[in-house]
Order: structure tokens, then sequence, then C-alpha cells
């Protein structure tokens, strides 16, 4: 009996090699790979540079001593992440909360699964409410996952209805049960605004997950390595315009500067660190929710925050030792206009041609194709801050990955800064949580490959 389950074994073996390679080793082949450049971006040859300072630092700080290092080719975002495009990340939340509670409703009040609904809730119950018409595989997933839930979500992983239209109109609601979820998003009419409709921007959360990869790296296994992240409410703080500055009159930016069209092109500002990873978790899953609906594609890589080396190594735009993007070491150039948008002649914030901030393509783009690497608004790092940071990370891919340091690297200047911090070696650093109306960020994504390269061989 042995010998034939070995004979069995061996014919099995023969059976399962690939046809027409002969026998040969020819590897595995994998899904159709197709390099694209993300829209918006440009991409960021890697290579060495010399971090740090290398003029005196007149603020003595001594947090930037010289150092060698490299890091590899990603791409990044040409400008600012903009109003326009943080309000698609909004509106998305948005629409998908209000899915998700017209779909919990449904099934609640019994109109899930496309019956008894005449056009009313019924239409935005769960896409996998109808269990008979799903799959093999959605069926044992729904079964076995989704309809449990998790100890946090009793509707984690059900799939929404995104055919249905949403209904804007007040006057053209389906029915009572639509009305009830609508009124449940927006404020009372006491607490909004002249009486005006007003959406409460503390509904709309964004939940994700991301890998603990200093865990990973220590234990066994891929057991909770998982780090679930709490709800993030991704709502820019427009009060920032009032709380940074004192005694100062900025009620029309805090009234209109997000959500109006004539700040659409606008650095978006008020946000956290945690919002704008937030961002960056969305942004990555937009753009693979597309790509699996094309069939054979692998996903792309992860949208993230630039660590600090990546973010001044791309500042530089290849130009060895300059104190700006530009080069230097003045902020005009041979013309006498300004380079940037900053706080010039010892506060006349005029002077640049702008009061606050300026459309994200504005001024010229350094050698790399990036505008506003300095000035504008300061922008978020993936990176912690450490004064003593230089003296002990990698020279390769230099990165401080601290969970527990909630200091964060801002890097770059803003439009209320003096010329020092739009250097592109001054350090600079906000609490994770703290949202300011000079700080925003731009996103990377790491490039396939290792042929992209700023320097060749000697």
């Amino acid at each position: 009996m042995k010998k034939l389950v070995v004979f069995a074994a061996i014919l099995s073996l023969f059976a399962s090699c690939g046809k027409g390679d002969r026998g040969e080793l020819v590897g595995v082949k994998g899904k159709k790979w197709h390099p694209e450049k993300p829209y918006g971006m440009t991409l960021v040859p890697g290579g060495a540079f010399i971090l740090g300072k290398s003029d005196d630092d007149l603020a003595s700080i001594q947090d930037a001593p010289t150092k060698t290092v490299t890091v590899r080719s990603f791409y990044m975002d040409e400008t600012e992440i903009t109003n326009a495009e943080y309000r698609q990340f909004v509106e998305w939340v948005k629409d998908s909360t209000i899915r998700t509670r017209l779909a919990i409703l449904a099934e609640e009040v019994g109109q899930g699964g496309g019956e008894g609904s005449d056009g009313g809730i019924g239409d935005y119950a769960f896409a996998d409410a109808n269990v008979e018409e799903m799959s093999p595989y959605d069926k044992y997933m729904y079964e076995n996952y989704y309809s449990i839930g998790t100890e946090e979500d009793d509707y984690a992983g059900r799939k929404l209805n995104r055919k249905a239209k949403l209904i804007n109109d007040p006057q053209k609601y389906p029915d009572e049960y639509y009305v009830e979820v609508m009124d449940s998003m927006y404020l009372p009419e006491s607490e909004s605004y002249n009486g005006l409709k007003t959406i409460d921007v503390s509904k709309l959360k964004f939940r994700f997950r991301e890998v603990d990869w200093n865990k990973a790296v220590t234990v066994k296994g891929r057991k909770d390595l998982y780090k679930e992240v709490p709800p993030i409410e991704i709502y820019p703080d427009t009060t920032v315009w009032i709380k940074d500055f004192a005694y100062s009159y900025n009620e029309p930016m805090h009234n209109d500067y997000f959500w109006h069209q004539a700040y659409a092109e606008y650095p978006v500002v008020g946000v956290t660190w945690n919002q704008a990873k937030a961002f960056c978790a969305w942004r990555t899953l937009y753009k693979n929710s597309y790509v699996k609906k094309k069939k054979g594609r692998d996903q792309v890589n992860s949208f993230r925050l630039p660590t600090e080396a990546e973010w001044e190594y791309a500042a530089r735009g290849g130009l060895e030792s300059g104190a700006f993007p530009w080069g230097g070491p003045y902020a005009k150039n041979d013309r006498g206009c300004f380079m940037a948008n900053f706080k010039p002649n010892r506060g006349d914030y005029a002077a640049d041609g702008a009061l606050y901030t300026v459309e994200a393509k504005s001024y010229e783009p350094n050698n790399f194709n990036l505008y506003n690497m300095a000035g504008n608004v300061s922008e978020w790092t993936e990176s912690a801050y450490d004064v003593t940071a230089y003296e002990f990370v990698s020279t390769m891919n230099p990165n401080v990955a601290d969970r527990k340091n909630q200091r964060k690297v801002v890097r770059g200047g803003s439009w209320k800064d003096v010329a020092y911090f739009l250097q592109v070696s001054t350090r600079d650093y906000e609490y994770a949580d703290s949202a300011r109306s000079y700080i925003g960020f731009r996103t990377v994504q790491d490039y396939m490959g290792t042929a992209a390269t700023a320097t060749s061989p000697k």
C-alpha cells in the first residue's frame, strides 16, 4: 500500500509540471504588471545626498549635523494636497457614512434583500443582504465572518450598495426612514450657523489598520501585527485660523477657506498628522478598489507620508548643499522677486504677493518638478522628531519610526515663517494630534524596481 502511495505522489509531481517548460526552471509567472506614474505625482529618482546643515546653524539648535545618506526612488505629489483633493476624501467618507446608516436601518426594519422596499430605504440595503444570490465564496464569507461582525463593529465587512443614488433634496426623500437617517447627519437648528442646515462633521469618521513593523521583526508569525487605529474624525479643524492668532481677525478664513470653490486649489490646512495618515490609507483604498475591477492587475503600493530624509532629498531637487530648493543663499531671484511664500522683511506678509497661503501650484518648481517645497505651508512627514536622530539613524533610507513619540517632524516652512524655516535642512516639529493653519502635507508612493536612480555608477 505504501508503494502505491509513493508511486501516486511521483505521478502527481510529474503531472503538476508546467506545460512547455521542458523540465527547465522557468519560474512562476505572476499577474501582468502595469507600471504607471500616479496622477499628480512626479518620480524622485533615488540616490545619495548630504543630509543636514551645510552652513552655520544660525538658530544654534544643532539638531541637523551633516551626514551622507541614500534614499530609494519614490513618487511624490507635485503639490501639497489641496482643499479640493481633501474634500474628495471628506465627501467619500460622508457618502459611506450615510449609506451605512441607511443600510443598517433598512435591515432593522426588515427591508433588506430588495424585498418590500418600494423605492424607499430598502434600495440602500447592504449589497450582501440577499444570501441566495451570492456566489459560494461570498456566501461562506458572509455566514462565517460578515454577518457576525467584530467586537467593535457588528457590521464590519458588510458590502454597501453604492449603485443606488443618494437623494439630497429633502422634498424628494423617499420615506420616513430615509428622513430619519438624513436628519441624524445634521446639526440641530439651534446649533447651526445662521440657521443653515449644516452637516455634523463629528459623524465623519474613518477607520483603518496599519502594520506594526517594529513588532513584526521581533515576534514569530503574523499574529497581532496589525494595529487597529481608532476611528478618526477627518474634517479639518477650521477654527485654527482663529486659535493660532490671538487678537487677530481671521474669521473670513475660518468661514470660507476649506469649503469655498475660490480656495479649491489652495493647500488644505487644519489637518493633524493622524488625519494625514488617514488620508493616505483612504487614497490607497480608493485606488485599489478601482484596480480590483481590472482583472489580472496587482494592487498598487500604499500611499504614505514621506520620511524626513525623503522630504529633504526631494526638496533639494538634486542640488548639493543648497540652502533652499532653488539653491540659494537668498530668497530672491536675480530680478528681486521672492521665490516662495513666507514672511519677509521683518514681518511684511504682503511683500511676496500673498497674505496667507497661495495656490498649490505657485512659484517655480524645483528640479524634481515639485512646487512649494519651501514656504506656503509646512508639511507633515512620517518621522518622529528626535534632536539626536542624525547621530543614530541608518545611512540607508533613514527614518525614526517611534510610535510612542508624538512629536512629528514638519518641514519646509510656511506663509507665516521667516526664511530660516524655509531652508531645506531646517527641522521643526508639531504634535501628532495638533492642527495648524500653516501645516499641510503631501503624499509619496514607493517606486517598484531599482532602475531609477539620480546617480549612475562611475
